[in-house]
């Protein structure tokens, strides 16, 4: 077997193995969280029959790793259960129609992906053209300034950040809205200006890590034989950095941006909340406040299956630009 076709699968079952075990600690802490569900759904005046009955019928009347295995094989089947909370509404209002928690995250889902498109398409070239303007000018000013900037924006607190465009772009500059008024049928043109300022955020949170690393493995590789001798031959400097160190530099920097990109996914939580966007951050926060154990759980797994995914793909990304591996002896 080919050694790249052999790494590759290894790694996809360690993924498959992750998730499987993120999985089970999901379901372990999700349903260690203290109260009853029941009672949390009917409420404290509640009889003891009408919680009996619920929990019978929501099934969490049976031993733990019965009820994980029965979520696991439902979940396996794209079935994710219908939410706690429309069922309270259900029994309160007495609807007939209920959605799914797949039906509630799909266009969650959606808005989540746009943002994190939207941030990644802004943060990369970003970064990677500091980065390689940092590596051509390494130790002058504008390197100085470029770290510091970079470095002051990660340790910021997001929400921090938020407020900071919302006050410039938003209050004092009134050119894009401090609220991601997103709704179902809204244009492109619209949704886009919507989701500029949570862009910009996330922009600004990722940023320095890919720009370090992107700078850092430039300048690792400028010491090389080949890189002397292209000077030797009176070769351009940005021209060395973009045609014969950049490309041997991919490696680390493909890990870097697909870790990034795995983090615009899942670490969105705040932001959304910030801008009230509607994605699954928003969601999971509300799913958290009104005990929505099925919501929570699935939006947790999305989190950390996204996560995984990303990993393995900065993995097989980062073997695939490994030229002793595409071509052994």
């Amino acid at each position: 077997m080919h050694p790249v076709l052999r790494i590759v699968l290894q790694r996809l079952s360690l993924g498959v193995l992750t998730l499987f075990i993120v999985s089970f600690v999901i379901f372990t802490a999700v349903n260690m969280l203290p109260g009853d569900f029941a009672e949390a759904i009917l409420g404290q005046g509640a009889t003891p029959e009408a919680i009996a009955s619920i929990r019978r019928d929501l099934g969490l009347d049976q031993p733990f790793i019965t009820r994980y295995f029965i979520w696991l094989g439902d979940m396996l089947r794209g079935d994710l259960g219908v939410s706690y909370a429309q069922l309270n509404f259900q029994s309160n209002m007495g609807a007939t129609e209920l959605k799914t928690v797949v039906q509630q995250i799909a266009p969650r889902f959606d808005n989540t992906m746009f943002l994190a498109g939207v941030a990644a398409l802004i943060a990369v070239p970003f970064a990677v053209g500091l980065g390689i303007l940092a590596a051509l000018y390494r130790n002058s000013v504008f390197d100085k300034v470029v770290n510091v900037g970079t470095l002051t924006s990660i340790s910021s607190p997001e929400f921090f950040l938020a407020y900071i465009l919302v006050l410039f772009l938003a209050v004092l500059n009134p050119v894009l809205p401090s609220i991601s008024n997103i709704y179902q049928g809204i244009g492109f043109a619209d949704r886009l200006t919507a989701t500029l300022l949570p862009a910009l955020t996330l922009t600004l949170v990722v940023t320095a890590h890919m720009m370090r690393m992107t700078r850092a493995a430039i300048i690792n590789l400028l010491a090389s034989p080949y890189i002397e001798m292209a000077r030797l031959k009176g070769t351009k400097p940005l021209r060395i950095i973009v045609k014969h160190a950049l490309p041997n530099a991919w490696a680390p920097i493909i890990n870097v941006i697909a870790l990034n990109l795995a983090y615009l996914i899942t670490g969105v939580v705040v932001v959304e909340v910030v801008f009230n966007y509607p994605g699954i951050g928003q969601l999971f926060v509300d799913a958290v406040k009104n005990r929505d154990i099925p919501v929570v759980q699935a939006c947790c797994l999305i989190f950390a299956g996204a996560y995984i995914l990303l990993n393995l793909a900065a993995d097989i990304l980062s073997i695939l630009s490994n030229p002793r591996l595409r071509h052994p002896k």
